[in-house]
């Protein structure tokens, strides 16, 4: 439940006449009033002898008994109470003992033989209500309705808890403006899925990953088809710019236009540009456009930068680590545009709830989040991705170290109290393991496969280097189901000449691999990358190193492939 208290307007018959309207898009249905101060106030929406005049007066009355120079210029408070889509339909009489509440709460009409202003609930939608008061009490004063917004949150959480409603987590002012009642319900006549102001947030968004300059970013928003208007100063400078679609029009057939700062606080042009004022120092840098490189390269050097800010994550300062949450933001952007498929849906509803999450009251310190800006740009410039093969695979090793940042981040956002982003990290996080799960099935399966082929004493000797470099997980990721990949990803990094205890105990320095859903998969994907070995193994027809034990403290594999020379390999069992 959203309680939202507007500023204080000077006309109580302009707004009564709002309510008891059709609506701006005639979306208001039964305008009636479900409360009032005294219950007896009269109600132009049911009583045919009452009139708008009749309750504006009514309301108004301890103002106009003032004398003029006493009465306030903005006397009129205005708040509306709205509950979560997935909630009931409350009856009348529940939305009159809200209003009864939230007034009381507000200091509007605070009770218990205190004197009150006078006020009115009006009714014209099944998920709201309007409060209408006027801001004189009865005795002439003003009433104590000192930050009535903070206070009207604190008793909806309550009324939430009474009634068995969605439990809103508290929030901190640095969410998103939510589409209005007027705003859905156009959509819903349009046939849209979403809001013009939700697609247009997720189109900008989009359209600011990796960004580094204002022609790129304006040329990206002409290329995904939306009309933008901008402010310009005299002198020339740019100060803004506003955003519509196309076919999004009002009654008088003109464009609506959002401007970015509506769309949220860090789409403004001024905290835009912060993005890449800081990405590269010096006229170097290119805003011509993103460096071609392919898909699997671009999610190989992504998953690198992802696993360097986990750790900034949970040591950096503030500033710092809210730099590197909101540009893994970008990074998650840019997996919406690049993915197969098989994905898509899943990484994009990751997006849309991660977005509340990349931003709080903590100012992000830009320019230590380059390497993630970096590689969400690398991302858009690899275009998109194959579903299988080594698109596939790498596609699955970013998503796993990016679930894993998002889990840190929402540590982090959970330390700091910040209750609605550490929600909404879990939320995206979430959603990323549904992901990962379709991106993955395919490679860990080849990697699962190729694993339980290898003879027992391989496995054994991998197992014993687990238990060196990591003996405080060693025996969930032996449980895991991913440890037989694990396993031939150790003896393949091996047989390229690399020490897979080594590699492990580098791995094992993150102390945030044990909040990992599964260690083993963090491991396979992680030992690969810095192995430079294939994500997809599908085309290799033998297990890596099968065919010989490990000895310890020797690169498992070369004394086989030496005293083997000019015979052929035993079948693998």
């Amino acid at each position: 439940m959203i309680p939202s208290v507007n500023k204080s307007g000077s006309r109580t018959i302009g707004l009564l006449a709002y309510l008891y309207g059709p609506g701006k898009h005639e979306e208001h249905t039964d305008p009636h009033l479900v409360a009032s101060f005294d219950g007896m106030s009269p109600d132009p929406g049911r009583d045919p002898k009452a009139t708008l005049t009749d309750l504006q007066q009514f309301l108004d009355q301890p103002v106009w008994a003032l004398a003029e120079h006493a009465r306030p210029a903005k006397h009129v408070w205005h708040t509306s109470v709205r509950a979560d889509p997935g909630d009931r339909i409350l009856s009348d009489e529940e939305w009159a003992s809200i209003a009864r509440r939230i007034v009381a709460a507000t200091g509007i009409d605070p009770g218990g033989g205190q004197i009150g202003c006078r006020w009115a609930a009006v009714r014209h939608a099944d998920d709201h209500i309007h409060i209408v008061a006027t801001l004189v009490t009865e005795d002439g004063h003003r009433p104590d309705d000192y930050r009535s917004g903070a206070r009207a949150q604190a008793e909806a959480r309550l009324i939430e808890k009474e009634l068995g409603l969605r439990r809103v987590v508290p929030g901190d002012g640095t969410a998103a403006q939510r589409p209005t009642s007027a705003e859905r319900h156009k959509a819903e006549r349009q046939g849209r899925a979403r809001t013009a102001r939700e697609e247009l947030r997720t189109t900008v968004r989009q359209a600011v990953v990796g960004v580094r300059s204002e022609e790129e970013f304006f040329r990206r928003l002409a290329t995904a088809g939306l009309l933008i208007d901008k402010r310009v100063a005299p002198s020339g400078d740019l100060l803004g710019y506003k955003v519509a679609l196309p076919d999004d029009r009002n009654k008088d057939n003109q464009p609506v236009f959002y401007p970015g700062a509506r769309l949220a606080p860090d789409l403004s042009l001024p905290r835009i540009r912060e993005r890449w004022s800081a990405d590269q120092p010096g006229p170097a840098a290119s805003t011509d456009g993103p460096a071609p490189v392919s898909p699997s390269s671009a999610r190989r050097r992504t998953a690198s930068a992802v696993w360097a800010a986990i750790t900034v994550v949970d040591l950096g300062g503030e500033g710092v680590v809210a730099a590197h949450i909101a540009s893994a933001g970008e990074v998650l952007d840019a997996l919406v545009q690049t993915s197969a498929a098989h994905t898509r849906s899943q990484l994009r509803a990751a997006a849309i709830a991660f977005e509340r999450a990349s931003r709080s009251h903590v100012r992000a310190e830009r320019g230590h989040d380059r390497a993630l800006r970096q590689a969400a740009r690398d991302l858009v410039a690899g275009g998109p991705a194959m579903g299988r093969g080594e698109d596939g695979a790498t596609t699955a090793m970013v998503i796993d170290m990016l679930a894993f940042l998002l889990t840190a981040a929402m540590h982090w956002h959970a330390r700091k109290g910040h209750a609605q982003q550490a929600a909404a990290a879990q939320q995206a996080a979430e959603h990323l393991r549904s992901a990962y799960q379709a991106a993955a099935s395919q490679p860990m399966g080849v990697l699962q496969r190729r694993g339980r082929l290898m003879h027992r004493p391989v496995r054994q000797q991998q197992a014993v280097l687990v238990r060196q470099a990591l003996p405080e997980l060693a025996e969930q990721i032996l449980a895991e189901p991913g440890w037989h990949a694990l396993a031939v990803t150790m003896a393949d990094a091996a047989a390229a000449g690399n020490d897979p205890g080594h590699l492990l105990a580098r791995a094992a320095a993150r102390r945030e691999l044990a909040t990992a859903d599964s260690v083993s998969d963090v491991l396979v994907w992680r030992l690969r990358g810095m192995a430079g070995l294939p994500a997809d193994t599908s085309a290799l027809a033998q297990p890596a190193a099968a065919n010989s034990p490990s000895v310890p403290g020797k690169v498992p594999g070369r004394a086989s492939a030496r005293g083997s020379r000019g015979k052929q390999p035993g079948p693998a069992r």
